[in-house]
C-alpha cells in the first residue's frame, strides 16, 4: 500500500463527499480523545516499541479501537494506515485514512498537555481531509481540500509573519537520533540562532495545527510517518499555507520529511535548512560570530 505526495491531482469528490469524510473524521477523533482522557494518569502499561523513546501504552491502543471501528462503520470499503494496528485493505484503494491514535504518546505518558488525535484521508496519494483534536486544550482542528480550516469549528488563517528573523519556528526529533547524525540538531541550532526560537512540542500533530492556526510561523521535522502529518498537512494548505519538502519540492508523505510555514517565510527557511553548517560549529564561538 503506498501513499505519495500531496500534488494537487483531479478530484471527482463533490463538496458533500468531503464534508461527510470530515464529519466523520470528527466524530472519531473526539471518541478517540475521550478515550485518553479517561486513561490520564492511571497508566498501568507503558512499552518501548523496540526504539528508545517509541512508547505505547494501552491508551494509544484504546483510542486506535474507537477510532477505527468508527471509520469502518461508516466506511467499511476504505482502507486504514495506523500507528499501532498497521495496515487493514479495503475494496477501493482510492482511499487511504492514516490514523494516529495518540501522538505525543511521550508527552501523554508523562502528563505533559501535548499530544493529539490525528485522522487524516489520502485520495489517491494526496491529503484530503485532515482532523486533529487536542483533548487536553479541548480544541478541534478541521480541515478539507477547498473547506478551508477551522478550529473549534472558527475558521483559522496562518500567520502574516514575513521575515525569518522575526519567526517563531517548531520542530521535533526522530526516535532514532541516537544512532544517526542525520537528527536535526544543527538545523535546531542553527534556526534557533537565526529567528525569535524554535519551538518542541513532542507532537508533530499539534505542531502542523499550530502552524494553521498562526500561532507559529513554520515548522521542519524528519522522521515522520504518513500518520503524523497527512491531517495537519490539510489543515496548513487549507489555512492559507504552504506545505513541501526541505527543499520546497511537493510533499511525500512518506519520506518523513516535512516542511510547513505560513507560506511567506516558506522560501527563507527552505534555504537556511538547505544552508545550515555542520553542528561542530556551535563549539566555535568565533565561527559561531560569523553566522550573525
Amino acid at each position: 500500500m503506498s501513499v505519495t505526495s500531496s500534488m494537487p491531482l483531479p478530484s471527482q469528490l463533490s463538496t458533500t463527499d468531503l464534508q461527510i469524510y470530515l464529519d466523520i473524521a470528527t466524530e472519531a477523533a473526539l471518541a478517540g480523545g475521550a478515550i485518553l482522557q479517561t486513561f490520564l494518569g492511571k497508566l498501568e502499561d507503558v512499552q518501548e516499541k523496540g526504539r528508545p523513546g517509541d512508547l505505547v501504552t494501552e491508551a494509544d491502543k484504546a483510542s486506535e479501537a474507537v477510532v477505527l471501528a468508527t471509520l469502518q462503520r461508516h466506511l467499511p470499503d476504505h482502507a486504514i494506515l495506523s500507528e499501532e494496528a498497521g495496515a487493514s485493505s479495503g475494496t477501493s484503494n482510492r482511499f487511504l485514512w492514516a490514523v494516529d491514535p495518540l501522538d505525543g504518546t511521550t508527552n501523554y505518558a508523562h502528563q505533559y498537555p501535548a499530544y493529539a488525535v490525528s485522522i487524516g484521508l489520502l485520495v489517491e496519494g494526496v491529503p484530503h481531509v485532515g482532523v486533529v483534536f487536542d483533548p487536553a486544550r479541548q480544541e478541534l482542528f478541521c480541515a478539507a481540500k477547498g473547506l478551508g480550516a477551522t478550529c473549534n469549528r472558527r475558521p483559522i488563517r496562518v500567520s502574516t509573519t514575513k521575515e525569518l528573523g522575526k519567526s517563531l519556528l517548531v520542530t521535533g526529533f526522530a526516535y532514532d537520533r541516537r544512532q544517526t547524525t542525520d537528527n536535526n540538531y544543527a538545523e535546531f541550532c542553527y534556526l534557533t540562532h537565526l529567528t525569535q526560537g524554535v519551538r518542541r512540542s513532542g507532537s508533530a500533530a499539534t505542531d502542523l495545527a499550530a502552524v494553521a492556526c498562526g500561532r507559529l510561523d513554520g515548522y521542519w521535522e524528519r522522521g515522520l510517518s504518513p500518520w503524523d502529518i497527512t491531517a495537519g498537512i490539510v489543515l496548513v494548505e487549507e489555512a492559507g499555507g504552504l506545505v513541501s519538502t526541505y527543499d520546497g519540492s511537493p510533499i511525500q508523505v512518506n519520506t518523513g520529511r516535512i516542511l510547513a510555514t505560513n507560506g511567506v517565510i516558506h522560501t527563507s527557511l527552505s534555504q537556511a535548512l538547505e544552508a545550515t553548517p555542520p553542528l561542530s560549529i556551535w563549539a566555535d564561538l568565533e565561527g559561531l560570530s560569523k553566522l550573525g
